[in-house]
């Protein structure tokens, strides 16, 4: 995540040892750029004690790398060489009310600006830095304050069990890292959401998006930074002409901004249209036919053919989506915190874990010459849960350099050719569903014993 060396940062361990078994991951989050982080942002304790603003940002940290422990179980796992009692719940709730978000949002801004170098296998095309924008939903703790600042989903038939936030990520596609992201309440769309994340694009990249994100403003915002992009569009958009075929089947056309530009046709921008559809029975979506469009013009350097391919690359954002709410096959994580600051404070620390696992997995990967989407984020994650408790007694050079070692081993086996529906599993249950009046029920007065009347 940072530009400097194991040996730099072994050079500076972590001021602040109360968190010793997180001493390795130093080698990913400078220490020095921490303290100064905390004291740009008014964080630095007049008197020191055992909970110290770093110590909480470590916490915050850990409770994304121990997504299925509560907080006074992270703090026991990371404590356990103590003798000294262990701060209570609300201890802890308070330091990381006084820590806030401003620490952890600028520490993932810092550390989520750097990408992977070039060369890495996977990670470009063509001299393109492929990157996505996608979305997707986070369930909040069932509180009134996280409903009233998220909102809460549902269908006709009923609301959703949980508040949920609506959440856009910018992430580079060969190594899953999330670069950017921006959320917000659920009513709010993720076409209104992309502007906060253009910023974080840079020229010489190739932008997949899907079909809900077409706009002639959008594209051209990301036009303008000297991206290049490819994305979907809804077949039933009947606003493009033939300007000029192409020989690779593409042709030429323009968009506009509004009805009136495209009426007298000025002001336009001209785009690149692939249409196509396929014809294997055994997959989905045959004979439906689905449009492409890109700003690279010239077939010779993006051929038709390989561009459709290249768009199916777009799902590795999915991929790490699952990742990080579910790291893979086990049940959704459900953030802890019921207050939409504290739930905000989790989120940056929860993709402040997944980018220092896949930080990881892109070093052990670079030291193997394979691309990291071929190692397994599940067991890397596994890898680096069990070395952590070796940290304080083993160089931070040598840990890290052994726990290199074994994540490159845990390489997955090459993708089978395979599809299943994109449908959503639910375990039949025999208990009514959860509705409005179950979520604040009235409370005991006194104990049971009390309230015991014999007949």
């Amino acid at each position: 995540m940072d530009d400097h060396t194991p040996n730099a940062a072994a050079a500076h361990p972590t001021p602040d040892d109360s968190l010793p078994y997180l001493r390795g991951l130093t080698q990913l989050i400078d220490p020095r750029r921490l303290e100064s982080l905390l004291a740009r942002t008014g964080r630095v304790e007049q008197r020191r004690n055992r909970l110290t603003a770093a110590s909480v940002v470590w916490l915050v940290v850990a409770l994304g790398l121990f997504a299925r422990h509560s907080v006074p179980a992270v703090w026991r796992a990371l404590h356990s060489y103590l003798r000294s009692g262990e701060p209570d719940e609300s201890t802890l709730t308070k330091a990381r009310r006084r820590l806030g978000v401003a620490p952890l949002r600028e520490l993932f801004r810092e550390v989520a600006s750097a990408l992977a170098p070039a060369g890495t296998p996977g990670v470009f095309h063509r001299g393109w830095r492929l990157l996505g924008i996608d979305g997707t939903c986070f369930d909040r703790p069932d509180t009134e304050a996280n409903e009233r600042v998220f909102g809460r989903g549902g269908n006709q038939r009923s609301a959703s069990a949980f508040p949920q936030t609506r959440l856009l990520a910018l992430c580079e596609l060969g190594t899953h890292a999330i670069l950017d992201f921006t959320f917000g309440p659920l009513r709010r769309s993720e076409p209104a959401m992309v502007p906060a994340l253009l910023p974080s694009l840079r020229p010489g990249t190739l932008l997949l998006w899907d079909r809900n994100f077409f706009g002639f403003r959008l594209i051209s915002s990301v036009l303008d930074r000297g991206g290049h992009l490819l994305g979907r569009i809804k077949a039933s958009y009947l606003i493009f002409r033939r300007d000029r075929e192409l020989p690779d089947g593409s042709y030429l056309s323009c968009i506009y901004a509004t009805y009136y530009d495209r009426t007298h046709r000025r002001n336009g921008r001209t785009v690149r249209i692939i249409e196509y559809t396929h014809n294997d029975p055994t997959r989905p979506g045959c004979g439906v036919r689905n449009r492409l469009l890109t700003d690279i013009l010239d077939p010779a350097e993006l051929p038709a053919k390989e561009a459709i391919e290249l768009y199916h690359r777009r799902w590795e954002q999915e991929l790490a989506f699952a990742e990080i709410k579910t790291h893979r096959h086990t049940r959704p994580v459900l953030l802890r915190s019921k207050t939409p600051r504290g739930v905000v404070q989790e989120l940056y620390g929860l993709f402040l874990a997944h980018r220092v696992v896949r930080q990881v997995m892109t070093e052990a990967a670079a030291e193997r010459g394979i691309a990291p989407e071929r190692l397994s984020f599940t067991a890397s994650l596994r890898v680096l849960q069990s070395h952590l408790p070796e940290a304080p007694a083993t160089p931070v050079v040598i840990w890290y350099e052994r726990l290199l070692e074994e994540v490159s081993r845990q390489t997955l086996r090459p993708r089978r050719l395979r599809w299943y529906p994109r449908v959503v599993r639910r375990t039949v249950k025999k208990w009514a569903k959860k509705q409005p009046r179950h979520r604040h029920p009235r409370q005991p007065t006194k104990p049971f014993a009390e309230s015991v009347v014999i007949t």
